[in-house]
């Protein structure tokens, strides 16, 4: 893990034309926006993976990929406030990839994706991976539900206190230190002490299994958070 510097603003908004940016053979037929550094997933027969947003359209998206795009039967693109739509991939070219909506889309959502919401949202892949979290000297078998840069949730049978450090092993990341942040026991959330390295987290979550999800459909909502007790940061 490694700590982050401030994260690179995103784009104007501004048309290749004006922004300066060339995609080459993808996504043409419709004006193309500069997204720099927009992290989102791609959902690939149930299992995701952490992609960049490049260039965007109402008809489709350049993707900066970490991992190798395996084969699938299903795709879909799966912004950090939970949008998701439909696509097919028509080309790729070393690390990127050009993905085409089933159906266009409302760009500007892709655009703001956080607006209204009053923070800052983080993409968050869906896993399944066993852990062992220590707390008050005991080790407790832990079962992560997702995991970002910045923090995950997972299950524990054992009750744990808002704000307090642990630290959780698993057998595919070094040792976590957090923070509990929320709970709805017997689900917790916690921020990590020191972030990941998106292209790292991306590769240590490679092949994880993680709960299947339909992609079905141009435009789908992820469910509700569950009820959570936050402490004070």
């Amino acid at each position: 893990m490694h700590s982050e510097g401030p994260e690179r603003p995103a784009g104007s908004g501004l048309p290749d034309a004006e922004a300066g940016v060339h995609s080459g053979a993808d996504l043409r037929g419709a004006p193309r926006f500069t997204l720099l550094l927009r992290v989102a997933k791609l959902v690939v027969d149930g299992r995701e993976i952490f992609c960049v947003i490049r260039d965007a359209s109402t008809t489709g998206l350049k993707v900066r990929l970490f991992v190798p795009l395996p084969a699938h039967a299903e795709l879909a693109v799966e912004l950090a406030n939970g949008d998701r739509h439909s696509a097919k991939c028509v080309w790729m070219a070393n690390d990127h990839a050009g993905l085409q909506f089933d159906e266009p889309i409302a760009l500007e959502r892709l655009l703001d994706e956080a607006k209204g919401a009053g923070q800052r949202r983080y993409a968050r892949l869906r896993i399944m991976l066993d852990g062992v979290l220590h707390s008050g000297g005991e080790a407790i078998a832990v079962r992560f539900r997702n995991i970002s840069q910045q923090g995950a949730s997972f299950d524990s049978e054992k009750w744990l206190l808002l704000n307090e450090l642990v630290k959780i092993e698993t057998t595919v990341l070094p040792p976590i230190y957090a923070k509990v942040r929320w709970r709805d026991h017997p689900r917790y959330g916690v921020t990590f002490e020191q972030t990941f390295k998106l292209e790292d987290l991306a590769h240590r979550c490679n092949g994880l299994p993680g709960p299947a999800a339909p992609v079905s459909g141009a435009h789908m909502q992820s469910p509700a958070p569950p009820r959570r007790v936050t402490g004070s940061n």
